[in-house]
């Protein structure tokens, strides 16, 4: 065939590409905690940076959701799903809305229980759901009507122990399965969001007991390994899975420790000791080294290289800093840079290769929600809902400042052009 005879085929190829790689941008699903990769990284040119909720600028629509919850809606092509509590029922639910307009499409009881004691800043729904277009998975906590001594706090208080429980739902909201994988006990209250790997569902057991790392049979709800814990006790750390070092690591801070494992099995590739008691945020992964921040009551940013085996506590920590009083919110990455919200309203950008903070500025008054990547820009959603978007580079660089109207202490998802932030009163879809 001739050179001339092929160009048109060339053509047609190039623009076929071009097309479902745009496509593939801008059409990805939102499907558990922190998106797709379980970083808080969105590649959507179409996403807004700038809107007013309190004026209704740029808002698609906004509808109440029934309760309250701090947990993220997740989005699956045109459904978004979220869980919530609704206090004077004691029922903890799971709801699908229309991402059209933000109708209700269903609403599935998952359990209905006395309602546990909690720190102020969290909620009776803050698990995320994960799905994978077929299945929903929720995790939320039963109480068994006792009350207990709380452990590792300051001054003695009663909590009220339970069980976790974990259930699947089909895609018209009937449950498929309810397991009830461990018990749980932490005056703090609960949160654990699955993570879904290959035909696994893995749940954070962490709690002030007989904790451990659980990977459940996503088929069936069947228990498949358990990592146990050794310090036994309560963080709320969503595990993050990668390729790393020439395997498959599942790494995740809590329980006095950091560890990585092999999501298959369960078993420990490596730990680092510390660097404190109480975790929350997710880890993050540039494809060098695995970030963390954390926790309490001493607060780290740390960066550790991902190739150790065993304790590597003296010979993995690449740096580690003490400037960020980081607790709640996960850290998100761009352009060789570490951003990492402050419990005291301050964002710090940190040098990913030095660990050297680059800049330092207070832009709320508190923040609970984790930090986004979207196509390059941090977006950074304070307790107050104002959400600042900002630009990575040597200094702060501001780009916009948006109000959402009311508070917001969940954090966003992103899909199809469009951002959803719950609110404490609504869920918000803003876009195009």
């Amino acid at each position: 065939m001739r050179l001339s005879n092929l160009r048109p085929i060339v053509l047609v190829a190039s623009l076929i590409f071009a097309m479902i790689t745009e496509s593939v941008s801008v059409a990805e699903n939102w499907p558990a905690w922190r998106g797709p990769r379980g970083d808080g990284s969105a590649f959507d040119e179409k996403v807004p940076i700038q809107w007013d909720g309190s004026t209704g600028a740029g808002i698609l629509w906004k509808v109440p959701l029934p309760g309250y919850g701090h947990s993220s809606p997740i989005v699956w092509e045109d459904r978004i799903l979220v869980t919530g509590c609704i206090d004077e029922l004691q029922e903890r639910y799971l709801i699908c809305v229309d991402a059209k307009n933000g109708k209700e499409i269903w609403k599935s009881t998952v359990i209905k229980s006395s309602l546990e004691t909690k720190h102020k800043l969290n909620s009776y729904a803050s698990g995320t759901p994960a799905t994978d277009g077929k299945s929903i998975y929720v995790s939320f906590l039963e109480t068994d009507g006792s009350e207990a001594l709380a452990k590792n706090t300051d001054k003695p208080k009663m909590m009220t122990p339970g069980t976790m429980v974990v259930a699947a739902f089909d895609t018209g909201g009937k449950i498929l399965w309810q397991m009830k994988p461990t018990e749980f006990k932490s005056v703090h209250g609960f949160c654990t969001s699955p993570v879904i790997f290959e035909d696994l569902l893995i749940v954070n057991g962490d709690h002030d007991g007989e904790s451990s790392i659980l990977a459940l049979n996503r088929e069936t709800g069947e228990t498949v390994w358990k990592f146990p814990r050794v310090h036994q006790t309560r963080s709320y750390c969503t595990p993050l899975i990668r390729e790393a070092a020439g395997k498959t690591q599942m790494v995740l801070s809590g329980s006095k420790q950091v560890v990585s494992l092999n999501p298959r099995t369960g078993k420990e590739y490596w730990h680092v000791e510390g660097p404190t008691e109480q975790f929350v945020a997710s880890m993050v992964y540039d494809g060098d080294k695995f970030y963390l921040s954390a926790g309490f009551p001493d607060y780290f940013v740390m960066a550790i290289k991902p190739d150790g085996s065993g304790d590597v506590t003296k010979s993995h920590v690449a740096w580690n800093s003490t400037e960020a009083k980081c607790y709640v919110p996960s850290p998100v990455l761009a352009d060789k840079q570490l951003f990492v919200a402050d419990d005291r309203g301050t964002i710090n950008c940190f040098d990913t290769e030095s660990g050297k903070r680059v800049w330092l500025d207070r832009l709320g008054g508190h923040y609970s929600a984790s930090l986004l990547n979207i196509n390059g820009l941090i977006y950074c959603t304070a307790d107050d809902g104002v959400v600042r978007v900002l630009r990575p580079g040597p200094s702060l660089d501001i780009v916009s400042t948006n109000p959402l109207g009311e508070s917001s202490f969940a954090s966003a998802a992103v899909a199809n052009g469009r951002l959803y932030i719950r609110g404490e009163q609504h869920l918000f879809a803003i876009g195009q």
